[in-house]
């Protein structure tokens, strides 16, 4: 294929529900192409890239991999094969948007960033609320003291997962419970407002099979802030957030990991709905896939909104709550 224009051509890798949400944004998106799909199973690759308009499609991670046309791929396996998936993908220098969490734990992190950064190549843990733009201008906000100093955050999220123990969520060989599928997002959410806390303290309540179902997490942090956070596949939660200083604060609604507004609440002032325009490719995907290809343009190697040293900071925080609930998964020190 002779490269004409400045469009960047995307390889999905895996063709469950999340990849097919991810196409149907991308879609949306100007400047970017779905080219292929991978998985190993080639019946499905083909009906993915049948239902989504992939001219291509390929029984293999690594034939997807090896395609020449493909600039970046979006690996969206369960977590439990993350580090593979991108391994084969980083090796073959390919630039990777990978699912969060980046991977199970703290030490696969580091092995799949210190890959891309060897091999020159880019990566993007695809946590998707950090280049939402009614985020982004949130961030803004507090940087500029519109609700003073930061003391608290809280965020929490909740849903009722099948009960059955051979369900993903369910089990540790996947990367089971609520922390690494739900918490995730609480967690990263206080990372992006507070930074990495000093203390962290929590607890959990766990299944039979030995993940977590419910676990609140405390993080706390020099500068005198805390952070409360949530999260549990027991049972539906508000799933809100909410960021309070020395003179006012900002509540984010129900699926603050993705909103589309928020409220700013300022001494004095009567209560003020925030909304910002939402960028091309829909609420969700659309921003981290622009950011990936702005990334990509401009030739850098780590995203500016997703720092690669921030996912891991995110990750030994996650690691450090396992450990403090007795979560273990295989492939942990």
């Amino acid at each position: 294929m002779t490269r004409t224009d400045d469009t960047i051509r995307w390889g999905i890798l895996a063709t469950g529900g999340i990849a097919g949400a991810f196409a149907r944004d991308l879609a949306a998106l100007p400047g970017g192409e779905l080219l292929a799909v991978g998985s190993r199973s080639p019946e499905s690759a083909r009906r993915f890239a049948e239902e989504h308009g992939a001219p291509r499609a390929y029984g293999s991670w690594a034939e997807l991999a090896a395609d020449p046309d493909v600039d970046v791929v979006y690996v969206a396996t369960p977590h439990s094969a993350h580090l593979e998936a991108a391994t084969v993908c980083l090796e073959a220098g390919k630039a990777v948007l990978c699912e969060k969490p980046l991977t199970l734990n703290l030490a696969q992190a580091r092995e799949m960033v210190e890959l891309a950064r060897r091999r020159g190549v880019f990566l993007m843990e695809a946590m998707w609320t950090y280049c939402n733009p009614v985020v982004r201008r949130m961030l803004d906000l507090v940087a500029d003291g519109a609700i003073g100093e930061v003391r608290s955050v809280h965020a929490d999220f909740g849903i009722v997962a099948p009960a059955d123990a051979s369900h993903r969520l369910r089990d540790p060989r996947l990367g089971g419970g609520a922390l690494l599928d739900l918490g995730v997002y609480p967690v990263s959410f206080a990372h992006l407002v507070l930074g990495e806390p000093s203390s962290v303290a929590a607890w959990a309540h766990l299944t039979p099979e030995g993940v977590d179902e419910t676990t609140g997490v405390l993080l706390g942090h020099d500068s005198g802030a805390v952070a409360t956070l949530s999260c549990s596949i027991a049972s539906a939660s508000p799933t809100v957030a909410a960021v309070s200083g020395t003179r006012g604060r900002i509540e984010l609604p129900h699926g603050f990991f993705a909103p589309e507004s928020f409220v700013l609440h300022r001494e004095g002032r009567e209560a003020e709905e925030v909304r910002v325009p939402q960028a091309e490719g829909g609420t969700g995907y659309g921003p981290e896939a622009a950011e990936v290809m702005r990334c990509l343009r401009e030739k850098e190697t780590e995203s500016p909104l997703v720092p690669l040293d921030g996912t891991l900071a995110v990750m030994a925080t996650l690691d450090a709550v396992r450990e403090r609930v007795g979560v273990r998964y295989p492939g942990d020190d």
